[in-house]
């Protein structure tokens, strides 16, 4: 029998659990820890173990995904953090783009710099743009530098000079040096985590990466401390935010990677489950207790990004968070989960999230402190959930809480009772994911029409069919592991380093042989840090470079063969991509800004998603239509009860132990083969 492996996803409300053994799957929700994460995680992983018998010794490898990296610049509990850069540019953190983010307000908020201005520091030197070094480095500065630092208790630090990308020699100089001068401050070099052009975005990851690194390596020792004394001898692999997995050695030295490990794990879910369908044209909805997250999906491949942006003052604005230079599975994020509060505003409106109830309180329902309105109590509130199955019976939903909230917060407020206010809550909560669906597809230049949605996450199921109808889709698919999607994911990703270098050159006056070189060295380097993994054989390459029109402010990714590292190949891949874009090419020259190497492993294949659970028989049931706002006859039905080829018509709720499906009036559910189902309109 193959050996067992298990995938563990932190999300702000529940902490999910996979364990694969065989050909047996068998999924677990818990309530997320968050004063300490590996307390959920440890728990979780011993009663899997436990549950199936599965020995300790018997699990190759646990698969994390967390949100820990984000939480902590979001509620800025970070390390205290110095960044020291070239003389004259301290305070490039705090200008940022000199620009506001919504034109019309003119006293609009800015994000605030993770390192206050007394712990930015400057320090003589000054390579240009082409490598060469116009000032050397003031190793006298220096040691005044680090005097400033130690005397202000720094816990890391973050090292960015100017065309750093060009020539690192100053920075890892400095580096060496403050090694020595602050032993064991970790030291970041944004040559090493960010090496491209435009220094606030380097600067701002470098700072990022320093200011997560102390919290991200306590967190990972304990776990894997806590995995260790259960038995376990396999490796810890962390989920990064492109899509592939890392070991801990590689994550310490990198945490900033992490920032959206979970969502990427659901995104590689999904494309999985896209390629086992045939769904070549499909979008992820991906709804948890906190966050709901959207990705497209186009030849069964998820896309792709070379930026993000984190704690974003507005969630709908770009331009608000603080920018990310790193490579990632493009995600469009909304405050709209389970646990999204819901309230009335001064304007008199139903307003839901962006901010949770988490799983401490948590929502009303859970009778575990918490008192306001969320999503799930509204979901409750309208007969949509069964109270006595929720998370697998973990424990008991109480109806008369989320009424009495409902009620007092959004309700009494507006002059309508429990029920209406609920139907709001869901109307608003819909319509937030449909916007951001829309406006997503257009800023991605996709669209909407023709694709199927892949609905995981244990709330999805739940807005699945509305936001179907709301957004004109083909129809929803919920596949039988949907409320661990993510979990599931992170077993199918492969082991994967993404090496980026810029390197400018104009095709008019192209040097191979520079460019070879460049090229040559990212593959070197991706090469030896899967050789840190413990990763042997040959692994998938693949190279992309980044390219413009001259004069052109953003640059386009393209897919490069091994034959294209000449001017006429390269102006040719780039023109076929910019042709696909915009229907035509321009004249003029191009513009090569730098190249990106992938090598991966893949990931020996997982098991069929299955359910597990005993099937009960279907009873009678009652819930609201939220369009007519009438109570409807309706039946409950067991997931592990439909045979494939079972058509249930809405309205119908369909229940697991992990989510519960709603069929309104005018939808069918069919029951796929592998437990699956796929929602669509009535003929």
């Amino acid at each position: 029998m193959r050996a067992a492996r298990i995938g563990v996803d932190i999300g702000g409300t529940f902490t999910d659990f996979v364990l694969e053994h065989g050909s047996a799957q068998i999924c677990l929700k818990l309530l997320t820890t968050p004063e300490a994460p590996e307390r959920a995680v440890i728990a979780g992983v011993a009663r899997l173990l436990a549950e199936t018998g599965t020995a300790a010794a018997d699990v190759a490898m646990v698969v994390h995904g967390t949100t820990l990296a984000t939480n902590a610049v979001i509620e800025r509990r970070g390390a205290k953090v110095g960044f020291v850069t070239t003389e004259g540019f301290r305070d490039t953190l705090e200008m940022a783009y000199e620009h506001r983010y919504d034109q019309y307000d003119l006293l609009v908020d800015k994000p605030r710099p993770l390192v206050p201005r007394r712990l930015r520091v400057t320090v003589r030197e000054r390579i240009a743009a082409d490598g060469r070094v116009l000032t050397p480095l003031d190793h006298a500065g220096l040691a005044d530098v680090a005097a400033v630092l130690r005397e202000e208790a720094v816990e890391a630090v973050a090292v960015g000079f100017l065309h750093a990308y060009a020539n690192p020699a100053h920075e890892r100089a400095a580096g060496a040096f403050l090694r020595v001068a602050l032993p064991g401050v970790p030291i970041t070099l944004s040559s090493d985590i960010s090496p491209e052009i435009r220094e606030y975005e380097r600067f701002t990851t470098a700072v990022a990466n320093a200011y997560v690194q102390p919290l991200m390596a306590t967190y990972l020792a304990r776990l894997d401390d806590a995995l260790r004394k259960l038995g376990i001898a396999g490796p810890l692999l962390l989920m990064q935010s492109n899509g592939g997995l890392c070991d801990v050695a590689t994550t310490r030295a990198a945490p900033v990677r992490l920032m959206e490990s979970g969502p990427a794990g659901g995104a590689i879910f999904a494309a999985a489950f896209a390629a086992e369908l045939g769904l070549d044209c499909a979008m992820l909805l991906d709804i948890g207790g906190t966050t709901a997250k959207l990705c497209f999906l186009d030849d069964f491949r998820p896309g792709a990004a070379r930026s993000l942006e984190v704690a974003r003052l507005d969630r709908f604005k770009p331009g608000s968070g603080l920018p990310l230079r790193l490579p990632v599975i493009e995600l469009c994020e909304i405050g709209a989960g389970g646990g999204s509060l819901a309230a009335v505003d001064r304007l008199g409106r139903i307003t839901v999230g962006p901010r949770s109830a988490g799983s401490v309180p948590g929502p009303a329902c859970y009778a575990l402190g918490g008192t306001s309105p969320t999503v799930t109590d509204a979901n409750l509130a309208l007969g949509r959930l069964d109270a006595a199955r929720f998370a697998d019976g973990a424990f008991a939903l109480q109806p008369g809480a989320a009424a009495v909230a409902l009620q007092r917060d959004v309700g009494a407020p507006l002059g309508i009772d429990a029920t209406e206010a609920a139907i709001g809550v869901i109307e608003v909560v819909n319509e937030n994911m449909a916007r951001a669906a829309r406006e997503h597809a257009i800023d991605a230049g996709r669209s909407l029409a023709g694709r199927t949605m892949i609905a995981i996450g244990g709330a999805a199921a739940l807005h699945a069919a509305d936001l179907v109808a709301r957004l004109g889709m083909v129809a929803a698919i919920v596949p039988s592991a949907a409320s661990v999607g993510s979990a599931v994911g992170f077993l199918r990703a492969p082991i994967a380093f993404e090496k980026t270098w810029s390197h400018h050159q104009l095709l008019s006056r192209f040097d191979a042989v520079r460019a070879g070189d460049t090229l040559l060295r990212l593959i070197a380097d991706a090469t030896a840090s899967l050789a840190v993994a413990g990763e042997a054989g040959a692994p998938v390459q693949r190279v992309t470079a980044q390219m413009r029109y001259r004069g052109q402010g953003g640059e386009f990714t393209v897919p490069l063969g091994p034959d294209h590292l000449d001017a006429v190949s390269l102006r040719a891949a780039f023109e076929a991509v910019y042709q696909a874009l915009f229907r035509r090419v321009l004249e003029g020259d191009v513009e090569l800004l730098g190249f990106t190497v992938r090598l991966e492993h893949p990931s020996p294949p997982g098991v069929a998603t299955s359910i597990s659970a005993a099937p009960r028989p279907a009873a009678p049931w009652r819930f609201v239509d939220q369009r007519s706002g009438m109570a409807v006859e309706a039946m409950r039905l067991d997931r592990a009860a439909l045979p494939a080829g079972d058509v249930v018509a809405g309205p119908a709720i369909i229940v697991d132990a992990g989510t519960t499906i709603v069929v309104p009036a005018g939808f069918t559910a069919a029951a796929l083969p592998g437990g699956h189902i796929r929602l669509e309109a009535a003929p």
